[in-house]
């Protein structure tokens, strides 16, 4: 049967009902006035439909449904580390906004938070940018996660950007954005590097909505990188 972007829909609406996950934490738009150098903090950049003023927009050409924005940032949270996720303007150039990005991870670093206790991640668009910031933050070594979004990151214009730290990878089976074993090949200084494939057959889709499928083992790295 051939899967239209309504059928995508549906599903993906019905996964989510069943396999959303909540938790409990500190949530910032932007870095917190007040740093507690003790504390982890994780930054969560979105993917590009979310850009602009709308933070549930719907997917109608693609049929993935339900960006849920909040929800995510909700799911993300959690008690053992703060959480910063920026809710970006439309058309942000990703170049610019990497560099902001890294100047506040510095500024973390500079008020005495460890390094190993920060972790930069994003979807697509926002992969991209977490790819972009990472190679920036090269002589700190930042935890970095990128979810569906390798491919611009590996293409011919951006071979010269490189990953660091330790970093995971996580992909969908039925998404064209796939494995990021390529930017692992040229990242030579890598920490480690992990990679999970998760299968939802909800493409792209599979992260517009913060299912069990990838925020569990996203929370769980998270957690177990900020404790070495």
């Amino acid at each position: 049967m051939k899967k239209t972007p309504l059928f995508k829909s549906l599903v993906f609406s019905l996964l989510s009902v069943f396999s959303t996950v909540s938790y409990s934490g500190e949530i910032y738009n932007q870095l917190p006035e007040t740093i507690d150098k003790d504390k982890g903090y994780v930054f969560y950049s979105h993917g590009y439909i979310v850009e602009g003023d709308n933070p549930t927009p719907v997917d109608e050409r693609f049929g993935w449904g339900l960006y849920d924005f909040p929800k995510i940032k909700e799911a993300l949270s959690d008690d053992s580390y703060t959480l910063i996720a920026t809710h970006r303007e439309k058309d942000t150039n990703p170049y610019r906004y990497a560099t902001e990005l890294s100047m506040q991870v510095r500024q973390l670093v500079d008020q005495g938070v460890n390094p190993k206790k920060i972790t930069i991640m994003g979807f697509s668009r926002g992969a991209f940018i977490t790819g972009l910031t990472s190679d920036k933050l090269s002589d700190l070594g930042v935890n970095t996660i990128i979810m569906a979004g390798c491919g611009r990151l590996i293409s011919k214009g951006h071979m010269d950007i490189k990953v660091f730290g330790h970093v995971l990878s996580i992909y969908e089976k039925s998404d064209r954005a796939n494995t990021c074993e390529k930017l692992k090949e040229k990242s030579a200084d890598l920490d480690s590097f992990e990679e999970i494939e998760i299968n939802t057959g909800l493409e792209h889709g599979a992260f517009y909505r913060p299912i069990s499928q990838w925020v569990d083992p996203v929370k769980a790295w998270i957690k177990t990188k900020h404790a070495l």
